[in-house]
Protein backbone atom coordinates (compact mmCIF):
# COMPACT_ATOMS: atom_id res chain seq x y z
CA UNK A 1 0.00 0.00 0.00
CA UNK A 2 1.63 3.31 -1.06
CA UNK A 3 2.35 5.83 1.67
CA UNK A 4 0.09 8.90 1.59
CA UNK A 5 0.95 12.26 3.11
CA UNK A 6 -1.81 13.74 5.24
CA UNK A 7 -3.33 16.83 3.56
CA UNK A 8 -2.73 18.91 6.72
CA UNK A 9 1.00 18.32 6.35
CA UNK A 10 0.90 19.50 2.74
CA UNK A 11 -0.99 22.67 3.67
CA UNK A 12 1.44 23.32 6.54
CA UNK A 13 4.38 22.86 4.18
CA UNK A 14 2.80 25.35 1.75
CA UNK A 15 2.42 27.92 4.53
CA UNK A 16 6.04 27.50 5.65
CA UNK A 17 7.39 27.73 2.09
CA UNK A 18 5.37 30.85 1.29
CA UNK A 19 6.42 32.53 4.55
CA UNK A 20 10.09 31.73 3.86
CA UNK A 21 9.72 33.12 0.35
CA UNK A 22 8.19 36.32 1.73
CA UNK A 23 11.30 36.89 3.85
CA UNK A 24 13.60 36.04 0.93
CA UNK A 25 12.00 38.38 -1.60
CA UNK A 26 13.94 41.51 -2.64
CA UNK A 27 12.92 44.78 -1.02
CA UNK A 28 10.44 46.81 -3.02
CA UNK A 29 9.56 50.47 -2.65
CA UNK A 30 5.96 49.53 -3.46
CA UNK A 31 5.72 48.36 0.16
CA UNK A 32 6.32 51.85 1.53
CA UNK A 33 2.75 53.16 1.63
CA UNK A 34 1.24 49.91 2.95
CA UNK A 35 3.63 49.57 5.87
CA UNK A 36 3.32 53.29 6.64
CA UNK A 37 -0.49 53.15 6.49
CA UNK A 38 -0.61 50.22 8.91
CA UNK A 39 1.79 52.03 11.27
CA UNK A 40 -0.17 55.27 11.23
CA UNK A 41 -3.54 53.55 11.60
CA UNK A 42 -2.14 51.50 14.50
CA UNK A 43 -2.00 54.74 16.46
CA UNK A 44 -5.46 55.96 15.54
CA UNK A 45 -4.94 57.74 12.21
CA UNK A 46 -7.55 57.26 9.50
CA UNK A 47 -6.75 56.99 5.80
CA UNK A 48 -7.68 60.07 3.77
CA UNK A 49 -8.52 62.10 6.89
CA UNK A 50 -5.09 61.94 8.53
CA UNK A 51 -2.80 60.70 5.78
CA UNK A 52 -2.86 60.18 2.04
CA UNK A 53 -3.66 56.61 0.99
CA UNK A 54 -3.77 55.67 -2.68
CA UNK A 55 -6.03 52.60 -2.50
CA UNK A 56 -9.36 51.56 -1.06
CA UNK A 57 -9.03 51.61 2.73
CA UNK A 58 -9.69 48.18 4.23
CA UNK A 59 -6.13 46.89 4.48
CA UNK A 60 -4.63 49.52 6.80
CA UNK A 61 -7.66 49.27 9.07
CA UNK A 62 -7.37 45.48 9.34
CA UNK A 63 -3.58 45.43 9.50
CA UNK A 64 -3.23 48.23 12.07
CA UNK A 65 -3.63 45.89 15.09
CA UNK A 66 -1.10 43.52 13.52
CA UNK A 67 1.41 46.33 13.03
CA UNK A 68 0.95 47.28 16.68
CA UNK A 69 1.40 43.67 17.73
CA UNK A 70 4.54 43.14 15.62
CA UNK A 71 6.11 46.40 16.80
CA UNK A 72 9.65 46.67 15.48
CA UNK A 73 9.07 43.63 13.28
CA UNK A 74 6.04 45.15 11.55
CA UNK A 75 7.53 45.06 8.05
CA UNK A 76 8.56 41.37 8.00
CA UNK A 77 5.48 40.55 10.06
CA UNK A 78 3.17 42.03 7.44
CA UNK A 79 5.03 40.13 4.73
CA UNK A 80 4.40 36.88 6.58
CA UNK A 81 0.73 37.78 7.03
CA UNK A 82 0.47 38.25 3.27
CA UNK A 83 2.13 34.87 2.74
CA UNK A 84 -0.47 33.27 5.02
CA UNK A 85 -3.21 35.00 3.06
CA UNK A 86 -1.68 33.60 -0.12
CA UNK A 87 -1.91 30.09 1.30
CA UNK A 88 -5.51 30.91 2.21
CA UNK A 89 -6.19 31.91 -1.40
CA UNK A 90 -4.97 28.51 -2.62
CA UNK A 91 -7.14 26.80 0.00
CA UNK A 92 -10.14 28.89 -1.08
CA UNK A 93 -9.66 27.90 -4.71
CA UNK A 94 -9.35 24.25 -3.69
CA UNK A 95 -12.54 24.53 -1.63
CA UNK A 96 -14.28 26.03 -4.65
CA UNK A 97 -13.27 23.02 -6.74
CA UNK A 98 -14.53 20.60 -4.13
CA UNK A 99 -17.79 22.56 -3.89
CA UNK A 100 -18.15 21.93 -7.64
CA UNK A 101 -17.82 18.20 -6.91
CA UNK A 102 -14.38 17.90 -8.49
CA UNK A 103 -12.56 14.77 -7.24
CA UNK A 104 -9.89 15.32 -4.61
CA UNK A 105 -6.95 14.33 -6.80
CA UNK A 106 -7.88 16.67 -9.65
CA UNK A 107 -8.68 19.54 -7.26
CA UNK A 108 -5.33 19.06 -5.50
CA UNK A 109 -3.44 19.03 -8.82
CA UNK A 110 -5.17 22.19 -10.02
CA UNK A 111 -4.59 23.95 -6.69
CA UNK A 112 -0.90 22.96 -6.87
CA UNK A 113 -0.66 24.54 -10.33
CA UNK A 114 -2.29 27.69 -8.95
CA UNK A 115 0.41 27.80 -6.26
CA UNK A 116 3.12 27.64 -8.95
CA UNK A 117 2.06 30.86 -10.71
CA UNK A 118 4.52 33.72 -10.43
CA UNK A 119 1.52 36.07 -10.40
CA UNK A 120 0.50 34.57 -7.07
CA UNK A 121 4.00 34.18 -5.62
CA UNK A 122 4.96 37.77 -6.43
CA UNK A 123 1.66 39.18 -5.18
CA UNK A 124 1.88 37.53 -1.75
CA UNK A 125 5.64 37.90 -1.25
CA UNK A 126 5.75 41.55 -0.20
CA UNK A 127 3.84 43.84 2.15
CA UNK A 128 1.63 45.20 -0.62
CA UNK A 129 -2.18 45.12 -0.85
CA UNK A 130 -2.49 42.17 -3.22
CA UNK A 131 -2.79 39.19 -0.86
CA UNK A 132 -5.70 40.37 1.30
CA UNK A 133 -8.22 40.99 -1.51
CA UNK A 134 -7.11 37.80 -3.28
CA UNK A 135 -7.68 35.73 -0.14
CA UNK A 136 -11.10 37.31 0.44
CA UNK A 137 -12.10 36.72 -3.18
CA UNK A 138 -10.88 33.11 -3.12
CA UNK A 139 -12.72 32.50 0.17
CA UNK A 140 -15.92 33.63 -1.56
CA UNK A 141 -15.38 31.20 -4.46
CA UNK A 142 -16.84 28.04 -2.83
CA UNK A 143 -19.84 30.09 -1.66
CA UNK A 144 -20.46 31.36 -5.19
CA UNK A 145 -20.09 27.84 -6.60
CA UNK A 146 -22.63 26.51 -4.10
CA UNK A 147 -25.01 29.22 -5.23
CA UNK A 148 -24.60 28.11 -8.85
CA UNK A 149 -25.58 24.60 -7.77
CA UNK A 150 -28.68 25.80 -5.95
CA UNK A 151 -27.08 25.11 -2.57
CA UNK A 152 -26.83 28.66 -1.24
CA UNK A 153 -28.05 29.18 2.31
CA UNK A 154 -28.91 32.53 3.85
CA UNK A 155 -25.61 32.47 5.74
CA UNK A 156 -23.50 31.53 2.70
CA UNK A 157 -25.12 34.29 0.61
CA UNK A 158 -24.49 36.89 3.32
CA UNK A 159 -20.90 35.74 3.70
CA UNK A 160 -20.30 35.79 -0.06
CA UNK A 161 -21.44 39.41 -0.21
CA UNK A 162 -19.28 40.35 2.77
CA UNK A 163 -16.15 38.71 1.34
CA UNK A 164 -16.57 40.16 -2.15
CA UNK A 165 -17.21 43.65 -0.78
CA UNK A 166 -14.19 43.25 1.48
CA UNK A 167 -12.00 42.33 -1.49
CA UNK A 168 -13.11 45.46 -3.36
CA UNK A 169 -12.57 47.54 -0.21
CA UNK A 170 -8.98 46.27 -0.04
CA UNK A 171 -8.25 46.77 -3.75
CA UNK A 172 -10.61 48.54 -6.10
CA UNK A 173 -9.96 46.25 -9.08
CA UNK A 174 -11.83 43.45 -7.27
CA UNK A 175 -15.00 45.49 -7.68
CA UNK A 176 -15.14 44.22 -11.28
CA UNK A 177 -15.46 40.48 -10.45
CA UNK A 178 -17.74 41.40 -7.53
CA UNK A 179 -19.99 43.25 -9.98
CA UNK A 180 -19.86 40.29 -12.37
CA UNK A 181 -21.05 37.99 -9.61
CA UNK A 182 -23.81 40.44 -8.76
CA UNK A 183 -25.06 40.26 -12.35
CA UNK A 184 -24.89 36.46 -12.34
CA UNK A 185 -26.80 36.38 -9.04
CA UNK A 186 -29.52 38.66 -10.40
CA UNK A 187 -29.97 36.40 -13.43
CA UNK A 188 -29.88 33.19 -11.39
CA UNK A 189 -31.91 33.93 -8.27
CA UNK A 190 -30.74 30.73 -6.59
CA UNK A 191 -27.71 32.75 -5.46
CA UNK A 192 -30.06 34.77 -3.20
CA UNK A 193 -28.98 38.19 -4.55
CA UNK A 194 -30.79 40.24 -1.89
CA UNK A 195 -28.89 38.44 0.85
CA UNK A 196 -25.63 38.82 -1.09
CA UNK A 197 -26.27 42.58 -1.22
CA UNK A 198 -27.14 42.61 2.48
CA UNK A 199 -23.85 40.84 3.25
CA UNK A 200 -21.97 43.61 1.44
CA UNK A 201 -23.82 46.21 3.52
CA UNK A 202 -21.38 46.57 6.46
CA UNK A 203 -18.45 47.16 4.11
CA UNK A 204 -20.46 49.66 2.08
CA UNK A 205 -21.32 51.52 5.30
CA UNK A 206 -17.62 51.59 6.30
CA UNK A 207 -16.57 52.94 2.91
CA UNK A 208 -19.38 55.50 2.97
CA UNK A 209 -18.33 56.68 6.42
CA UNK A 210 -14.69 57.13 5.38
CA UNK A 211 -15.84 59.04 2.32
CA UNK A 212 -18.04 61.29 4.45
CA UNK A 213 -15.14 61.97 6.82
CA UNK A 214 -12.72 63.02 4.06
CA UNK A 215 -14.45 63.16 0.66
CA UNK A 216 -11.66 64.98 -1.18
CA UNK A 217 -8.93 62.67 0.12
CA UNK A 218 -11.03 59.59 -0.59
CA UNK A 219 -11.87 60.65 -4.13
CA UNK A 220 -8.25 61.49 -4.90
CA UNK A 221 -6.74 58.34 -3.37
CA UNK A 222 -9.27 55.86 -4.74
CA UNK A 223 -10.21 57.38 -8.10
CA UNK A 224 -8.12 60.32 -9.31
CA UNK A 225 -4.61 59.12 -8.50
CA UNK A 226 -4.98 55.60 -10.00
CA UNK A 227 -6.58 57.07 -13.12
CA UNK A 228 -4.07 59.87 -13.79
CA UNK A 229 -0.77 59.15 -12.07
CA UNK A 230 0.52 56.27 -14.26
CA UNK A 231 0.07 58.24 -17.48
CA UNK A 232 1.79 61.28 -15.99
CA UNK A 233 4.70 59.19 -14.74
CA UNK A 234 5.33 57.16 -17.91
CA UNK A 235 4.90 60.11 -20.24
CA UNK A 236 7.40 62.13 -18.20
CA UNK A 237 9.83 59.20 -18.24
CA UNK A 238 9.61 58.91 -22.03
CA UNK A 239 7.94 55.51 -21.81
CA UNK A 240 4.60 56.28 -23.42
CA UNK A 241 4.80 52.95 -25.24
CA UNK A 242 4.17 51.18 -21.91
CA UNK A 243 0.66 52.63 -21.94
CA UNK A 244 -0.25 51.26 -25.37
CA UNK A 245 -2.41 48.25 -26.14
CA UNK A 246 0.43 46.28 -27.73
CA UNK A 247 2.62 46.55 -24.62
CA UNK A 248 -0.38 45.73 -22.43
CA UNK A 249 -1.12 42.53 -24.33
CA UNK A 250 2.54 41.52 -24.43
CA UNK A 251 2.92 42.04 -20.68
CA UNK A 252 -0.28 40.11 -19.99
CA UNK A 253 0.85 37.09 -22.01
CA UNK A 254 4.30 37.22 -20.40
CA UNK A 255 2.92 37.25 -16.87
CA UNK A 256 0.41 34.47 -17.61
CA UNK A 257 3.23 32.38 -19.12
CA UNK A 258 5.29 32.64 -15.93
CA UNK A 259 3.41 29.71 -14.51
CA UNK A 260 0.57 27.42 -15.65
CA UNK A 261 -2.01 30.19 -16.00
CA UNK A 262 -1.53 30.57 -19.77
CA UNK A 263 -1.95 26.87 -20.66
CA UNK A 264 -4.80 26.68 -18.12
CA UNK A 265 -6.57 29.47 -19.99
CA UNK A 266 -6.10 27.63 -23.30
CA UNK A 267 -7.35 24.34 -21.82
CA UNK A 268 -10.41 26.10 -20.43
CA UNK A 269 -11.16 27.65 -23.83
CA UNK A 270 -11.24 24.15 -25.32
CA UNK A 271 -13.89 22.98 -22.85
CA UNK A 272 -17.18 23.72 -24.61
CA UNK A 273 -19.42 22.23 -21.91
CA UNK A 274 -21.83 24.66 -20.30
CA UNK A 275 -23.61 24.48 -16.97
CA UNK A 276 -24.37 27.05 -14.31
CA UNK A 277 -21.07 26.55 -12.47
CA UNK A 278 -19.00 26.83 -15.64
CA UNK A 279 -20.89 29.97 -16.70
CA UNK A 280 -20.23 31.51 -13.28
CA UNK A 281 -16.53 30.72 -13.39
CA UNK A 282 -16.23 31.94 -16.99
CA UNK A 283 -17.86 35.24 -15.99
CA UNK A 284 -15.42 35.63 -13.11
CA UNK A 285 -12.43 34.86 -15.35
CA UNK A 286 -13.52 37.45 -17.91
CA UNK A 287 -14.16 40.00 -15.15
CA UNK A 288 -10.70 39.35 -13.71
CA UNK A 289 -9.11 39.91 -17.11
CA UNK A 290 -11.05 43.14 -17.57
CA UNK A 291 -9.94 44.33 -14.13
CA UNK A 292 -6.32 43.53 -15.03
CA UNK A 293 -6.43 45.26 -18.41
CA UNK A 294 -8.21 48.45 -17.35
CA UNK A 295 -5.12 50.11 -15.78
CA UNK A 296 -2.15 51.05 -17.91
CA UNK A 297 0.39 49.58 -17.81
CA UNK A 298 -0.58 46.07 -16.69
CA UNK A 299 1.52 44.46 -13.95
CA UNK A 300 1.54 40.82 -12.90
CA UNK A 301 -0.26 41.41 -9.59
CA UNK A 302 -3.19 42.91 -11.50
CA UNK A 303 -3.90 39.44 -12.90
CA UNK A 304 -4.34 37.83 -9.47
CA UNK A 305 -8.20 37.98 -9.57
CA UNK A 306 -8.13 35.73 -12.63
CA UNK A 307 -6.41 32.82 -10.89
CA UNK A 308 -8.95 31.34 -8.41
CA UNK A 309 -11.81 30.97 -10.92
CA UNK A 310 -9.38 29.99 -13.70
CA UNK A 311 -7.94 27.01 -11.86
CA UNK A 312 -11.36 25.98 -10.55
CA UNK A 313 -12.52 26.03 -14.17
CA UNK A 314 -9.45 24.04 -15.20
CA UNK A 315 -10.34 21.40 -12.61
CA UNK A 316 -13.80 21.05 -14.16
CA UNK A 317 -12.30 20.77 -17.64
CA UNK A 318 -9.91 18.05 -16.47
CA UNK A 319 -12.69 16.25 -14.66
CA UNK A 320 -14.63 16.03 -17.91
CA UNK A 321 -11.57 15.20 -20.00
CA UNK A 322 -8.56 14.00 -17.95
CA UNK A 323 -5.24 15.40 -19.20
CA UNK A 324 -3.01 13.09 -21.19
CA UNK A 325 0.73 12.80 -20.85
CA UNK A 326 1.52 15.78 -23.17
CA UNK A 327 -0.81 18.03 -21.15
CA UNK A 328 0.82 16.93 -17.90
CA UNK A 329 4.27 17.65 -19.31
CA UNK A 330 3.17 21.11 -20.48
CA UNK A 331 1.72 21.84 -17.05
CA UNK A 332 4.98 20.77 -15.40
CA UNK A 333 7.12 22.90 -17.72
CA UNK A 334 5.05 26.02 -17.10
CA UNK A 335 4.95 25.30 -13.36
CA UNK A 336 8.75 25.24 -13.30
CA UNK A 337 8.78 28.54 -15.22
CA UNK A 338 6.45 30.04 -12.64
CA UNK A 339 8.63 28.89 -9.75
CA UNK A 340 11.90 30.06 -11.32
CA UNK A 341 11.80 33.72 -10.12
CA UNK A 342 11.00 32.59 -6.58
CA UNK A 343 13.74 29.97 -6.61
CA UNK A 344 16.17 32.64 -7.82
CA UNK A 345 15.10 34.93 -4.96
CA UNK A 346 15.55 32.09 -2.47
CA UNK A 347 19.03 31.26 -3.73
CA UNK A 348 20.05 34.93 -3.62
CA UNK A 349 18.75 35.17 -0.06
CA UNK A 350 21.20 32.46 1.02
CA UNK A 351 23.98 35.00 0.53
CA UNK A 352 22.20 38.09 1.82
CA UNK A 353 18.60 37.99 3.04
CA UNK A 354 16.99 41.30 2.01
CA UNK A 355 14.67 41.48 5.01
CA UNK A 356 17.54 40.93 7.46
CA UNK A 357 19.37 43.76 5.71
CA UNK A 358 16.30 45.95 6.12
CA UNK A 359 16.04 45.14 9.83
CA UNK A 360 19.73 45.93 10.41
CA UNK A 361 19.25 49.24 8.60
CA UNK A 362 16.21 50.01 10.77
CA UNK A 363 18.24 49.38 13.93
CA UNK A 364 20.96 51.73 12.65
CA UNK A 365 18.38 54.37 11.71
CA UNK A 366 16.87 54.18 15.18
CA UNK A 367 20.28 54.63 16.81
CA UNK A 368 21.00 57.63 14.57
CA UNK A 369 17.64 59.25 15.31
CA UNK A 370 17.92 58.64 19.05
CA UNK A 371 21.52 59.86 19.10
CA UNK A 372 20.62 63.04 17.26
CA UNK A 373 17.97 63.92 19.83
CA UNK A 374 15.40 64.25 17.03
CA UNK A 375 11.78 64.15 18.12
CA UNK A 376 8.68 64.12 15.98
CA UNK A 377 7.73 62.57 12.63
CA UNK A 378 10.40 61.85 10.04
CA UNK A 379 10.17 63.02 6.44
CA UNK A 380 11.18 60.12 4.19
CA UNK A 381 10.22 58.48 0.92
CA UNK A 382 10.92 55.09 2.55
CA UNK A 383 8.65 55.02 5.63
CA UNK A 384 8.76 51.20 5.71
CA UNK A 385 12.27 51.41 7.21
CA UNK A 386 10.89 53.36 10.17
CA UNK A 387 8.73 50.42 11.23
CA UNK A 388 11.52 49.06 13.42
CA UNK A 389 12.72 52.37 14.84
CA UNK A 390 9.99 53.56 17.20
CA UNK A 391 9.75 56.77 15.13
CA UNK A 392 6.72 57.61 12.99
CA UNK A 393 6.78 58.85 9.39
CA UNK A 394 5.56 62.31 8.52
CA UNK A 395 1.94 61.77 7.42
CA UNK A 396 2.58 63.84 4.29
CA UNK A 397 4.92 61.06 3.09
CA UNK A 398 2.73 58.11 4.02
CA UNK A 399 2.41 57.33 0.29
CA UNK A 400 6.17 56.89 -0.03
CA UNK A 401 7.52 58.16 -3.35
CA UNK A 402 4.32 57.69 -5.31
CA UNK A 403 2.62 61.02 -4.82
CA UNK A 404 5.90 62.88 -4.26
CA UNK A 405 7.10 62.11 -7.79
CA UNK A 406 3.93 63.54 -9.38
CA UNK A 407 3.82 67.13 -10.65
CA UNK A 408 0.33 68.33 -11.51
CA UNK A 409 -2.17 66.01 -9.87
CA UNK A 410 -3.06 68.48 -7.10
CA UNK A 411 -2.73 72.24 -6.96
CA UNK A 412 -0.80 74.03 -4.17
CA UNK A 413 -3.96 74.68 -2.15
CA UNK A 414 -5.10 71.06 -2.27
CA UNK A 415 -1.87 69.43 -1.14
CA UNK A 416 -1.90 70.59 2.50
CA UNK A 417 -5.56 69.62 2.89
CA UNK A 418 -4.81 66.12 1.60
CA UNK A 419 -1.56 65.73 3.60
CA UNK A 420 0.66 65.65 0.53
CA UNK A 421 3.89 67.22 -0.73
CA UNK A 422 5.12 66.87 -4.32
CA UNK A 423 8.63 67.21 -5.69
CA UNK A 424 8.07 70.72 -7.08
CA UNK A 425 6.70 72.13 -3.81
CA UNK A 426 9.32 71.28 -1.23
CA UNK A 427 8.94 74.79 0.14
CA UNK A 428 5.73 73.53 1.73
CA UNK A 429 7.72 71.15 3.93
CA UNK A 430 8.12 73.83 6.56
CA UNK A 431 10.73 72.92 9.17
CA UNK A 432 10.61 69.13 9.75
CA UNK A 433 12.81 67.84 12.59
CA UNK A 434 14.45 65.08 10.53
CA UNK A 435 14.74 63.94 6.92
CA UNK A 436 15.85 60.42 6.04
CA UNK A 437 17.14 59.56 2.58
CA UNK A 438 18.69 56.46 1.04
CA UNK A 439 15.85 53.96 0.90
CA UNK A 440 14.54 55.10 -2.47
CA UNK A 441 16.97 53.71 -5.02
CA UNK A 442 17.80 50.85 -7.34
CA UNK A 443 18.21 48.48 -4.40
CA UNK A 444 14.49 48.84 -3.63
CA UNK A 445 13.36 49.19 -7.28
CA UNK A 446 13.09 52.93 -6.72
CA UNK A 447 14.47 56.19 -8.08
CA UNK A 448 17.47 57.60 -6.22
CA UNK A 449 16.92 60.95 -7.90
CA UNK A 450 13.84 61.54 -5.75
CA UNK A 451 15.83 61.07 -2.55
CA UNK A 452 18.47 63.41 -3.96
CA UNK A 453 15.85 66.17 -4.19
CA UNK A 454 15.11 65.84 -0.48
CA UNK A 455 18.81 65.74 0.38
CA UNK A 456 19.56 68.86 -1.68
CA UNK A 457 16.67 70.70 -0.05
CA UNK A 458 17.89 69.74 3.43
CA UNK A 459 21.47 70.84 2.73
CA UNK A 460 20.29 74.14 1.28
CA UNK A 461 18.56 74.90 4.59
CA UNK A 462 21.48 74.05 6.79
CA UNK A 463 20.35 70.63 8.00
CA UNK A 464 23.12 68.62 9.62
CA UNK A 465 23.99 65.37 7.84
CA UNK A 466 24.37 62.25 9.97
CA UNK A 467 25.63 59.14 8.21
CA UNK A 468 23.69 56.03 9.22
CA UNK A 469 25.91 52.94 9.64
CA UNK A 470 25.47 50.50 6.78
CA UNK A 471 26.21 52.95 3.98
CA UNK A 472 22.70 53.19 2.58
CA UNK A 473 21.05 56.00 4.55
CA UNK A 474 21.77 59.57 5.54
CA UNK A 475 19.83 61.43 8.20
CA UNK A 476 19.44 65.22 8.03
CA UNK A 477 18.73 66.90 11.35
CA UNK A 478 17.08 70.32 11.65
CA UNK A 479 19.52 73.05 12.67
CA UNK A 480 19.05 74.32 16.20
Amino acid sequence: MPYRIHPAILWAALVVLLAALALARPLDHDESQYVAAAMLSAYGALPYRDYLYLQTPLQPLLFAPLALLFGGLAWPGLRIVNALLGAGAVMGAYAGMRAARVPTAIAAASAALFACCDILLFSIGTARNDALPLALFAAALPLMVRGSRGEATPLSALLAGLLLAGAAAAKVSYAVPALAYGIVALVDRRHRPLLVAAGAGPVVVLIGWLYAVAPAGFAFGVLTFPARAPAEYYLAAGKAWKLGGLAKMGDTLKFLALGPALPALLWVLRDRRRDRTRVLLDALIVAGLVAALLPAPTWRQYLAPVLPPLFARLALAWQARPPGKPARIIALVFAVAGLAPSVEAGVSALHATPMLTALRQSVAIRAALDGSGSRGPVVTLSPQFLAGTGHMPDARFAAGPFYFRSRRLLDPAQEPALHAVSRDRLGALGDPPAILVGGEGAWTSGDAGLDAMLANWARSRGYRAVAVPGGRFTLYIRPR
